[in-house]
């Protein structure tokens, strides 16, 4: 195998007796040079399944170019092996076509989100992964020695990409995030990978048609190249706002969660279950949640400041992304970080950008993993994560 896929080598010590001998030491993994001739495959040994199946090569000279110790497991088939045998052994388990193809199908993700951004004109930018300040305030912070000072591995680019609006306009990022997730889920990681867009004079709704359509942009191209286990419907995406999406739970699954800030995990599984029976779609927008629910940036709706401007994309039953309309002006700005009992001084940098004028703009953010995890059918997000980090594994299990 190669970059290219897997090709079948015939070695016959007729044509060359150097080749034959040195494929009878050959062992799993062994890298190997063959220098050879292709050739037509006999009928009846046709490989329908495989893209190389009508050919072989008919090997002239083998070179052992690295050895290989005897491998810790099968590494044929379907690689049956359990999850912490599939990390503790990452760096070999990613040779294996099951999955490798994960990570193929997610750089075709990384790819139509650029695609995406470049359609909508926008900018792509690098921001730091040490900050200063916690962006969305909380507990969930990795606090890291800065020299003689305190710092934080980054929450999410949100400041950066939102102090680049007035440089830009529009704006896109890859970027790492880190939540300290004080319990191990299928759904959680502690470092994350994050695709954002930050758009300047655009409108809540305008957020949510840009959203949907990268989204739709994204999943469309994966499938123009992969087939994936199941086909994405793309019906109209409905758009349901907190209380109703409760509302759809209380009424479609008889479970009253209509007072809670957030929805369940079951509720999002319930409520993208009922958008694809009613709507024939596997995204559905969900928005105005709380506004003391979400981080200090988020716009209250002016028509009803108890809600916010803010929006969640579910995806075949898991959140894959977030994001909502900023608030813009500054002395609403001081306020909303006041409210929330931080501190102005830690923000001074962040608070020069609007001091100094903002337009009206918004942006979201996608998690990678999540949407790799629900593409392919993947039941642990771990699987989704070249080399996953939570409180259990920093590349290595802690015990």
């Amino acid at each position: 195998r190669d970059r290219s896929g897997l090709v079948q080598v015939v070695v016959n010590p007729k044509v060359s007796e150097s080749a034959y001998k040195a494929a009878q030491d050959l062992k799993p993994e062994f890298v190997v040079e063959i220098a050879g001739r292709v050739n037509s495959r006999p009928k009846g040994t046709i490989n329908k399944d495989l893209p190389t199946g009508e050919i072989e090569i008919e090997a002239n000279s083998i070179t052992v170019l690295a050895k290989a110790e005897i491998l810790p497991f099968d590494m044929s088939g379907d690689l049956h092996v359990e999850l912490p045998t599939l990390l503790d052994h990452r760096s070999l388990t990613l040779r294996h076509p099951k999955v490798e193809e994960i990570f193929k199908v997610q750089a075709r993700v990384l790819e139509g989100f650029r695609k995406a951004a470049e359609e909508f004109d926008c900018t792509e930018i690098v921001v730091p992964t040490i900050v200063a300040s916690a962006t969305e305030g909380g507990a969930e912070l990795f606090e890291v020695k800065y020299y003689d000072h305190k710092a934080f591995l980054s929450q999410s680019p949100q400041l950066y990409k939102q102090m680049m609006v007035p440089v830009f306009e529009r704006v896109w990022t890859i970027a790492k995030a880190y939540r300290a997730e004080p319990s191990v889920t299928t759904r959680h990681l502690s470092e994350t990978t994050q695709l954002d867009f930050e758009l300047g004079f655009v409108s809540f709704e305008e957020l949510m048609d840009i959203l949907e359509d990268v989204a739709t942009a994204m999943f469309k191209h994966v499938e123009s190249v992969y087939t994936l286990p199941e086909k994405i419907k793309y019906g109209k995406i409905p758009r349901l706002r907190l209380r109703e999406a409760q509302e759809v739970i209380y009424r479609e699954f008889g479970r009253d969660n209509r007072n809670e800030k957030d929805l369940t995990p079951q509720d999002e599984i319930d409520i993208c279950k009922w958008a694809k029976e009613k709507h024939k779609s596997d995204l559905v927008t969900i928005t105005h949640f709380p506004t003391k629910a979400k981080p200090f940036y988020i716009m209250p709706d002016p028509k009803d400041s108890e809600y916010s401007l803010s929006y969640d994309l579910l995806f075949r039953g898991v959140e894959i992304l977030s994001g909502g309309q900023r608030v813009s002006d500054y002395n609403q700005l001081v306020k909303a970080i006041k409210d929330r009992g931080m501190k102005t001084g830690d923000f001074d940098m962040y608070l020069m950008a609007f001091k100094y004028g903002m337009p009206p703009e918004g942006g979201f953010s996608f998690g990678l993993e999540r949407i790799t995890m629900k593409l392919l059918g993947i039941s642990n997000i771990r699987e989704a994560s070249l080399f996953p980090r939570d409180m259990e594994r920093v590349d290595e299990r802690f015990s």
